[in-house]
């Protein structure tokens, strides 16, 4: 049996796209710069027709953009809560789980189970990042700053700068579960 090509065009208008508006360029801006027209720059990004290698190469340069990074699949991964590992960050009755890759710098998300009476320690800690999100998924937690406490129910949200020296205690009498997201990730490594 002889290998056969895959039906229909292979995708790449919106990564041609999502490339030119990260790079503050309008669709008349890249077309006078290629030579092309604005329908068919358009049209390309659309997916609406299939460029040739010189169109395309002629794009890929404008944009710094290179052509083979247009066929590659796009970068994700699942992590499931069974096999998320199980990490420390240093909190008494807490059960915490790594749920991005450890590889992801971007973004550190994270599963707190916390136990009544949990807590982060008496000490005021940071974490080496930019911005810090607290969900609280069911139960009820405090987050505590030196200035003031915050006490969040379930379905509140707190954003705080990183490095901002703060700790945290479940003061209620059920498991409370929560999800920290941390900006850039405070730590990565290999899987």
């Amino acid at each position: 049996m002889h290998p056969a090509p895959e039906a229909g065009p292979f995708p790449i208008g919106p990564k041609l796209r999502t490339t030119r508006i990260a790079q503050g360029l309008t669709i008349a801006q890249l077309a006078e710069a290629t030579g092309l027209s604005k329908g068919f720059v358009s049209r390309l990004e659309r997916d609406e027709t299939s460029p040739s290698v010189a169109t395309l190469r002629a794009v890929c340069q404008v944009l710094s953009l290179p052509i083979g990074s247009l066929f590659e699949p796009p970068d994700s991964q699942v992590v499931h809560l069974a096999e998320a590992p199980l990490i420390n960050f240093g909190g008494s009755l807490v059960e915490e789980r790594l749920l991005t890759p450890r590889s992801e710098a971007g973004v550190q998300l994270l599963r707190s189970v916390l136990e009544p009476g949990s807590s982060g320690g008496d000490d005021f800690y940071t974490i080496a990042c930019e911005v810090e999100a607290l969900h609280v998924l069911s139960g009820g937690v405090t987050l505590r700053f030196p200035e003031r406490s915050v006490e969040l129910a379930a379905g509140d949200t707190l954003t705080f700068a990183g490095r901002q020296p703060h700790t945290w205690v479940n003061a209620t009498t059920a498991v409370s579960e929560v999800l920290w997201v941390i900006v850039p990730a405070a730590w990565s490594g290999s899987r």
